[in-house]
């Protein structure tokens, strides 16, 4: 299995529970801490393909950051809206697991098991 990477906010109960889930099923990811340390451009445009959605898809609309950078506008392009979040990571969904092959969110924690899979 590749390495397992989980895109983390200690302060966050979801992020925590889904890294104990991990840690309970004998995975210890790679932990990286998303607001200190965003995903570079091209690991956050493979996140988004893996998980098979939109950019748009993985943004926390109701973050202040949103309306403050313009995500709001829905005349932005994939790219533009990567280098926001980029930017601006506090609106990125959280947590991600993801591998070299498969990621989840982990909202509700249990759907990134299937990352382990």
């Amino acid at each position: 299995m590749s390495e397992i990477n989980i895109l983390h906010n200690p302060r966050c109960s979801k992020s925590r529970q889904t890294l104990a889930l991990l840690q309970e099923n004998g995975v210890e990811p790679n932990v990286i801490e998303y607001l200190k340390n965003p995903p570079s451009k091209t690991k956050l445009k493979q996140i988004v393909k893996l998980l098979g959605v939109s950019p748009r898809d993985i943004i926390r609309t109701k973050e202040a950051e949103y309306k403050e950078a313009g995500l709001d506008n829905p005349d932005l392009t994939k790219e533009q809206i990567i280098e926001l979040m980029i930017a601006n990571p506090k609106v990125i969904e959280r947590p991600i697991v993801f591998s070299s092959e498969k990621a989840a969110v982990g909202r509700p924690p249990e759907n990134v098991l299937a990352v382990l899979k």
